[in-house]
Protein backbone atom coordinates (compact mmCIF):
# COMPACT_ATOMS: atom_id res chain seq x y z
CA UNK A 1 0.00 0.00 0.00
CA UNK A 2 1.32 3.47 -0.82
CA UNK A 3 2.68 5.52 2.08
CA UNK A 4 0.24 8.19 3.24
CA UNK A 5 1.58 11.70 2.84
CA UNK A 6 0.89 14.48 5.30
CA UNK A 7 0.51 18.08 4.25
CA UNK A 8 3.85 19.09 5.79
CA UNK A 9 5.77 16.69 3.53
CA UNK A 10 3.97 18.05 0.48
CA UNK A 11 4.69 21.60 1.63
CA UNK A 12 8.42 20.84 1.92
CA UNK A 13 8.32 19.35 -1.59
CA UNK A 14 6.72 22.57 -2.83
CA UNK A 15 9.44 24.52 -1.02
CA UNK A 16 12.10 22.48 -2.80
CA UNK A 17 10.45 23.27 -6.13
CA UNK A 18 10.96 26.98 -5.38
CA UNK A 19 14.45 26.59 -3.87
CA UNK A 20 15.74 24.72 -6.91
CA UNK A 21 15.20 27.88 -8.93
CA UNK A 22 18.62 29.16 -7.82
CA UNK A 23 20.19 26.47 -10.03
CA UNK A 24 23.21 25.84 -7.80
CA UNK A 25 24.81 22.40 -7.52
CA UNK A 26 24.85 22.71 -3.71
CA UNK A 27 21.08 23.19 -3.66
CA UNK A 28 20.57 20.23 -6.00
CA UNK A 29 22.77 18.04 -3.76
CA UNK A 30 20.80 19.14 -0.68
CA UNK A 31 17.63 18.21 -2.53
CA UNK A 32 19.04 14.77 -3.40
CA UNK A 33 19.92 14.27 0.27
CA UNK A 34 16.38 15.20 1.29
CA UNK A 35 15.02 12.62 -1.17
CA UNK A 36 17.22 9.93 0.40
CA UNK A 37 16.19 10.78 3.96
CA UNK A 38 12.67 9.34 3.84
CA UNK A 39 10.64 7.35 1.28
CA UNK A 40 7.80 9.84 1.75
CA UNK A 41 10.06 12.61 0.45
CA UNK A 42 10.59 10.79 -2.83
CA UNK A 43 6.87 10.06 -3.03
CA UNK A 44 6.03 13.73 -2.52
CA UNK A 45 8.60 14.81 -5.11
CA UNK A 46 7.10 12.30 -7.51
CA UNK A 47 3.88 14.28 -7.30
CA UNK A 48 5.78 17.44 -8.21
CA UNK A 49 7.22 15.66 -11.25
CA UNK A 50 3.79 14.37 -12.27
CA UNK A 51 2.46 17.89 -11.89
CA UNK A 52 5.20 19.12 -14.21
CA UNK A 53 4.25 16.47 -16.75
CA UNK A 54 0.57 17.38 -16.48
CA UNK A 55 0.87 21.14 -16.78
CA UNK A 56 4.11 21.33 -18.74
CA UNK A 57 5.12 24.65 -17.17
CA UNK A 58 6.28 23.69 -13.70
CA UNK A 59 9.95 24.45 -14.31
CA UNK A 60 11.66 25.70 -11.10
CA UNK A 61 13.33 28.46 -13.12
CA UNK A 62 9.88 29.91 -13.73
CA UNK A 63 9.75 30.71 -10.01
CA UNK A 64 12.61 33.21 -10.25
CA UNK A 65 10.40 36.32 -10.44
CA UNK A 66 8.61 35.17 -7.30
CA UNK A 67 11.87 35.08 -5.35
CA UNK A 68 12.18 38.85 -5.13
CA UNK A 69 10.65 38.88 -1.63
CA UNK A 70 10.00 36.30 1.06
CA UNK A 71 6.27 37.01 0.91
CA UNK A 72 6.19 36.46 -2.87
CA UNK A 73 8.26 33.30 -2.46
CA UNK A 74 5.87 31.99 0.17
CA UNK A 75 2.91 32.67 -2.11
CA UNK A 76 4.58 30.63 -4.86
CA UNK A 77 5.11 27.73 -2.43
CA UNK A 78 1.46 27.82 -1.41
CA UNK A 79 0.27 27.87 -5.02
CA UNK A 80 2.38 24.80 -5.82
CA UNK A 81 1.16 23.14 -2.61
CA UNK A 82 -2.45 23.81 -3.57
CA UNK A 83 -1.84 22.15 -6.94
CA UNK A 84 -0.14 19.18 -5.26
CA UNK A 85 -3.04 18.63 -2.88
CA UNK A 86 -5.63 19.28 -5.56
CA UNK A 87 -4.18 16.64 -7.88
CA UNK A 88 -3.47 14.07 -5.13
CA UNK A 89 -5.41 11.11 -3.98
CA UNK A 90 -6.24 10.63 -0.32
CA UNK A 91 -3.71 12.24 2.01
CA UNK A 92 -3.55 12.58 5.76
CA UNK A 93 -3.67 16.22 6.75
CA UNK A 94 -2.65 15.99 10.37
CA UNK A 95 -2.85 19.71 11.02
CA UNK A 96 -6.18 20.06 9.18
CA UNK A 97 -4.71 22.85 7.13
CA UNK A 98 -6.42 24.01 3.95
CA UNK A 99 -3.83 25.49 1.55
CA UNK A 100 -6.48 27.22 -0.51
CA UNK A 101 -7.84 28.95 2.58
CA UNK A 102 -4.34 30.07 3.49
CA UNK A 103 -3.83 31.55 0.06
CA UNK A 104 -7.16 33.36 0.40
CA UNK A 105 -6.78 34.31 4.09
CA UNK A 106 -7.36 37.92 5.10
CA UNK A 107 -3.93 37.97 6.75
CA UNK A 108 -1.03 35.51 6.58
CA UNK A 109 2.69 35.27 7.29
CA UNK A 110 5.45 33.19 5.75
CA UNK A 111 8.28 31.42 7.51
CA UNK A 112 10.02 33.71 9.99
CA UNK A 113 7.63 36.60 9.43
CA UNK A 114 5.51 38.50 11.96
CA UNK A 115 2.68 40.84 11.07
CA UNK A 116 0.87 43.38 13.30
CA UNK A 117 -2.77 44.09 12.44
CA UNK A 118 -5.24 46.57 13.94
CA UNK A 119 -8.85 45.45 13.55
CA UNK A 120 -11.85 47.67 12.85
CA UNK A 121 -12.82 47.84 16.54
CA UNK A 122 -9.28 48.82 17.64
CA UNK A 123 -8.28 45.34 18.79
CA UNK A 124 -4.66 44.45 18.02
CA UNK A 125 -3.47 41.17 16.55
CA UNK A 126 0.13 40.05 16.01
CA UNK A 127 0.63 37.10 13.67
CA UNK A 128 3.62 34.86 14.33
CA UNK A 129 5.48 32.80 11.73
CA UNK A 130 3.44 30.60 9.36
CA UNK A 131 0.05 31.96 10.36
CA UNK A 132 -3.22 32.47 8.49
CA UNK A 133 -6.42 34.01 9.80
CA UNK A 134 -9.69 35.49 8.61
CA UNK A 135 -11.64 38.36 10.17
CA UNK A 136 -15.44 38.47 10.26
CA UNK A 137 -17.13 41.39 12.05
CA UNK A 138 -20.85 42.18 11.89
CA UNK A 139 -23.41 43.97 14.05
CA UNK A 140 -23.64 41.01 16.44
CA UNK A 141 -20.22 39.39 16.60
CA UNK A 142 -16.48 40.03 16.33
CA UNK A 143 -14.91 36.85 15.02
CA UNK A 144 -11.33 35.86 14.22
CA UNK A 145 -10.84 32.48 12.50
CA UNK A 146 -7.34 31.10 13.10
CA UNK A 147 -6.54 28.68 10.28
CA UNK A 148 -3.01 27.84 11.33
CA UNK A 149 -0.05 29.27 13.22
CA UNK A 150 -0.08 31.51 16.27
CA UNK A 151 -1.43 34.93 17.24
CA UNK A 152 -1.29 37.42 20.08
CA UNK A 153 -4.57 39.28 20.58
CA UNK A 154 -5.32 42.37 22.66
CA UNK A 155 -9.04 43.04 22.54
CA UNK A 156 -10.51 46.53 22.55
CA UNK A 157 -13.64 47.68 24.35
CA UNK A 158 -16.63 47.53 22.01
CA UNK A 159 -19.42 50.17 22.21
CA UNK A 160 -21.84 47.58 20.79
CA UNK A 161 -20.85 44.99 23.44
CA UNK A 162 -20.34 42.36 20.75
CA UNK A 163 -18.59 39.19 21.93
CA UNK A 164 -15.04 38.62 20.63
CA UNK A 165 -14.62 35.02 19.47
CA UNK A 166 -11.53 33.21 18.19
CA UNK A 167 -12.58 30.18 16.18
CA UNK A 168 -10.31 27.19 15.53
CA UNK A 169 -11.01 23.75 14.12
CA UNK A 170 -10.57 22.40 17.65
CA UNK A 171 -12.96 24.71 19.51
CA UNK A 172 -13.87 28.33 20.11
CA UNK A 173 -12.48 30.89 22.53
CA UNK A 174 -14.41 33.84 23.97
CA UNK A 175 -12.30 36.77 25.13
CA UNK A 176 -13.31 38.30 28.45
CA UNK A 177 -11.54 41.66 28.07
CA UNK A 178 -8.05 40.32 27.69
CA UNK A 179 -4.60 39.77 26.18
CA UNK A 180 -3.92 36.21 25.11
CA UNK A 181 -2.14 33.87 22.68
CA UNK A 182 -3.64 31.12 20.55
CA UNK A 183 -1.49 28.53 18.79
CA UNK A 184 -2.52 25.73 16.45
CA UNK A 185 -0.49 22.53 16.90
CA UNK A 186 -0.61 19.34 14.80
CA UNK A 187 -3.07 17.60 17.11
CA UNK A 188 -4.82 20.51 18.80
CA UNK A 189 -4.45 24.05 20.03
CA UNK A 190 -3.34 26.03 23.08
CA UNK A 191 -4.62 29.27 24.57
CA UNK A 192 -2.30 31.20 26.90
CA UNK A 193 -3.81 34.07 28.87
CA UNK A 194 -1.65 37.08 29.75
CA UNK A 195 -4.36 39.37 31.17
CA UNK A 196 -7.93 38.87 32.42
CA UNK A 197 -9.54 35.66 31.11
CA UNK A 198 -10.67 33.59 28.14
CA UNK A 199 -13.47 31.03 27.99
CA UNK A 200 -13.10 27.86 25.92
CA UNK A 201 -16.22 26.35 24.41
CA UNK A 202 -16.98 23.35 22.20
CA UNK A 203 -19.64 22.82 19.57
CA UNK A 204 -20.34 19.40 21.11
CA UNK A 205 -23.58 19.44 23.07
CA UNK A 206 -23.11 18.93 26.78
CA UNK A 207 -19.50 20.14 26.98
CA UNK A 208 -19.19 22.67 29.78
CA UNK A 209 -17.18 25.84 29.05
CA UNK A 210 -13.75 26.16 30.66
CA UNK A 211 -12.48 29.48 32.02
CA UNK A 212 -8.77 30.21 31.65
CA UNK A 213 -7.52 33.05 33.85
CA UNK A 214 -4.48 35.31 33.64
CA UNK A 215 -1.26 33.34 34.06
CA UNK A 216 -2.82 30.09 32.83
CA UNK A 217 -2.84 28.07 29.62
CA UNK A 218 -5.16 25.40 28.28
CA UNK A 219 -4.59 22.68 25.68
CA UNK A 220 -7.56 21.36 23.71
CA UNK A 221 -8.31 19.24 20.66
CA UNK A 222 -11.36 18.21 18.67
CA UNK A 223 -12.00 15.32 21.07
CA UNK A 224 -10.63 16.43 24.45
CA UNK A 225 -9.89 19.44 26.60
CA UNK A 226 -7.34 19.65 29.40
CA UNK A 227 -7.43 21.67 32.59
CA UNK A 228 -5.89 25.13 33.01
CA UNK A 229 -2.26 24.96 34.14
CA UNK A 230 0.35 27.65 34.92
CA UNK A 231 1.56 29.58 31.89
CA UNK A 232 4.75 28.22 30.32
CA UNK A 233 7.80 30.41 30.82
CA UNK A 234 8.45 32.59 27.79
CA UNK A 235 5.14 31.74 26.13
CA UNK A 236 4.94 35.18 24.53
CA UNK A 237 8.69 35.75 24.06
CA UNK A 238 8.28 35.46 20.29
CA UNK A 239 6.63 38.89 20.35
CA UNK A 240 10.11 40.22 21.19
CA UNK A 241 11.76 37.97 18.59
CA UNK A 242 12.97 35.56 21.28
CA UNK A 243 12.70 31.87 22.05
CA UNK A 244 12.91 31.24 25.81
CA UNK A 245 13.31 27.63 26.93
CA UNK A 246 13.72 26.02 30.34
CA UNK A 247 15.01 22.43 30.45
CA UNK A 248 13.71 21.60 26.98
CA UNK A 249 14.76 18.55 24.99
CA UNK A 250 17.08 19.47 22.14
CA UNK A 251 14.66 17.83 19.70
CA UNK A 252 11.90 20.17 20.88
CA UNK A 253 14.16 23.21 20.60
CA UNK A 254 15.10 22.25 17.03
CA UNK A 255 11.44 21.65 16.15
CA UNK A 256 10.54 25.10 17.47
CA UNK A 257 13.42 26.78 15.63
CA UNK A 258 12.35 25.06 12.41
CA UNK A 259 9.14 27.11 12.45
CA UNK A 260 11.25 30.21 11.78
CA UNK A 261 13.62 28.82 9.16
CA UNK A 262 13.00 27.86 5.53
CA UNK A 263 13.99 24.35 4.50
CA UNK A 264 14.76 21.18 6.43
CA UNK A 265 16.00 21.44 10.03
CA UNK A 266 16.15 18.08 11.78
CA UNK A 267 17.53 16.51 14.93
CA UNK A 268 19.22 13.10 15.12
CA UNK A 269 17.58 10.82 17.70
CA UNK A 270 20.98 10.20 19.32
CA UNK A 271 21.09 13.79 20.61
CA UNK A 272 17.35 14.41 20.92
CA UNK A 273 17.27 14.07 24.72
CA UNK A 274 19.98 16.63 25.50
CA UNK A 275 18.52 19.37 27.74
CA UNK A 276 18.60 23.09 26.99
CA UNK A 277 17.78 26.27 28.91
CA UNK A 278 18.27 29.81 27.69
CA UNK A 279 17.07 32.67 25.49
CA UNK A 280 17.73 32.76 21.76
CA UNK A 281 17.25 35.47 19.15
CA UNK A 282 14.94 34.33 16.35
CA UNK A 283 16.27 36.78 13.77
CA UNK A 284 19.00 34.43 12.51
CA UNK A 285 18.37 30.76 13.23
CA UNK A 286 21.75 29.71 11.79
CA UNK A 287 23.48 31.83 14.45
CA UNK A 288 21.39 30.07 17.12
CA UNK A 289 22.40 26.69 15.70
CA UNK A 290 26.07 27.68 15.70
CA UNK A 291 25.77 28.75 19.35
CA UNK A 292 24.11 25.46 20.28
CA UNK A 293 26.90 23.51 18.58
CA UNK A 294 29.42 25.43 20.69
CA UNK A 295 27.51 24.63 23.89
CA UNK A 296 26.65 20.97 23.29
CA UNK A 297 28.33 17.79 21.97
CA UNK A 298 26.67 18.19 18.57
CA UNK A 299 27.65 19.11 15.03
CA UNK A 300 25.69 20.62 12.17
CA UNK A 301 25.57 18.81 8.84
CA UNK A 302 24.63 21.35 6.19
CA UNK A 303 23.78 21.13 2.49
CA UNK A 304 23.28 24.81 1.67
CA UNK A 305 21.00 26.96 3.80
CA UNK A 306 18.01 24.80 2.86
CA UNK A 307 19.04 21.56 4.63
CA UNK A 308 20.57 21.21 8.10
CA UNK A 309 20.72 18.18 10.38
CA UNK A 310 21.83 18.26 14.03
CA UNK A 311 23.97 15.20 14.80
CA UNK A 312 26.32 13.90 17.53
CA UNK A 313 29.74 15.56 17.48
Amino acid sequence: MATELDLKTLEVAAQWYVNLADGSEATREAHRQWLRDDPRHAQAWGRVERLQATFGQLDPRAARPALQSSRAKRRTVLKVLALLVGTSGVISIGARTDPWRKMMADYSTGTGERLPVTLADGSRVLLNTGTALDISFDENLRQVVLREGEVFIQTASDPLSRPFIVRTQFGDLRALGTQFLVRINPAGARVSVLEHAVEWGSAVAGDAPVRVDSGQQLDFSATAVGVPVPLAKGADAWRDNLLVVSDWRLADVIAELSRYRTGHLGCDSRVAELRISGSFQLGDIDVVLDNLSAMLPIRLRRFTRFWTQVEPA
